[in-house]
């Protein structure tokens, strides 16, 4: 992808184009290819969890429209484009309508700097790594705007939690990833996952592993972390009031920020597309999908965490644990 940028933004120069129209038109092409992925990502991965958590529950799940309930999910698809897009009377009109833009659009731009190998990334930032998890937390901002325009108690209150859960966990989850940033001397996600072409990250810094992936569950508001749109006491969380094509991009920035995360997890822990015999490319995306299988079988077996365990596991766990996987992770690069 990074050699098609460069390469288009070169054709573009060639034909008189300036430098800034290059960028910009090579930018945009970047962003459909990327937001055309997430969208296909989407309509797989409802599908698989559906089906999946179905399984879990011994019951079929989606069975009647295409074969064993393939396409059902087009069918969801030109429902929800097609219904009534109601916005609130006495809601905050415009924040209402750009709040599920802002929510998405973070998620969309957190997929630059993820390498499927070392040539397959839009951009190889040398702070790639700062930026992934810096952007993301532009959602929470989105989310905000979610509860606080919709002018409803619980939206609101689905919000605040949204609020108060991604301050906490994006402390230890950044914490967790020093130590890998030790390990590859760099910034770069393609130095990062090149650096473990031997050993991988798990292997040195389990206890890393396990606080980076916990956060990353919490900030994509998975089970058992979806406080911010708990159905028992919020309805729907801060997404309550929306409907149509708007709850759809909830929904897609959902699912996209759950495969950044898993995608990620690959680049810092599982040595990114390292393996045998596979290309790259087959490699990473098998450890991803593992990944995300995992994520929706702990989905379907724990219950939600209480607010109070919501906050102690983050404060009272998961950073100290980050703070000691940080000291061993030091000593580990002082005598290696």
């Amino acid at each position: 992808m990074s050699l098609f940028i460069e390469w288009l933004e070169g054709l573009l120069e060639g034909w008189s184009a300036g430098g800034f129209y290059a960028h910009f038109i090579a930018a945009l092409v970047a962003g459909f290819v990327i937001f055309s992925i997430i969208g296909m990502s989407v309509m797989v991965l409802v599908w698989l969890e559906r089906k999946l958590s179905a399984h879990l529950q011994s019951r079929l799940g989606p069975m009647r429209t295409g074969p064993h309930g393939t396409l059902q999910l087009l069918a969801d698809i030109l429902k929800l484009v097609t219904k009534e897009d109601i916005i609130p009377a006495n809601a905050d009109r415009w924040v209402f309508i750009i709040a599920p833009f802002i929510v998405l659009v973070p998620v969309v731009l957190t997929f630059l700097v993820i390498p499927l190998n070392s040539s397959l990334i839009v951009r190889d930032l040398n702070v790639g790594l700062l930026y992934f998890l810096a952007i993301p937390s532009l959602s929470g901002v989105g989310l905000i705007m979610a509860g606080w325009s919709s002018r409803s108690k619980y939206p609101l209150l689905g919000a605040m939690r949204a609020a108060a859960q991604f301050i906490s966990y994006e402390i230890p989850r950044a914490l967790a990833v020093i130590g890998v940033i030790m390990f590859a001397g760099s910034l770069s996600t393609v130095a990062i996952a090149s650096s473990q072409a031997k050993i991988w990250n798990i292997i040195w810094q389990p206890i890393g592993f396990l606080v980076f992936f916990i956060g990353s569950l919490a900030e994509c508001h998975r089970l058992p972390f979806d406080l911010p749109e708990g159905e028992a006491e919020l309805v729907a969380g801060f997404h309550t009031e929306y409907s149509g094509a708007r709850f759809a991009l909830f929904f897609m920035a959902e699912y996209g920020s759950l495969v950044a995360a898993c995608a990620m997890t690959t680049v810092l822990f599982l040595g990114g597309g390292s393996g045998f015999l596979l290309p790259p490319v087959v490699w990473f995306l098998i450890k991803v999908i593992a990944l995300i299988v995992f994520i929706m079988w702990i989905r379907w077996t724990f219950p939600r965490f209480r607010p109070d365990q919501l906050m102690d596991i983050s404060w009272k766990v998961l950073l100290p644990l980050a703070l000691v996987n940080l000291a061993i992770a030091g000593t580990i690069t002082a005598f290696l």
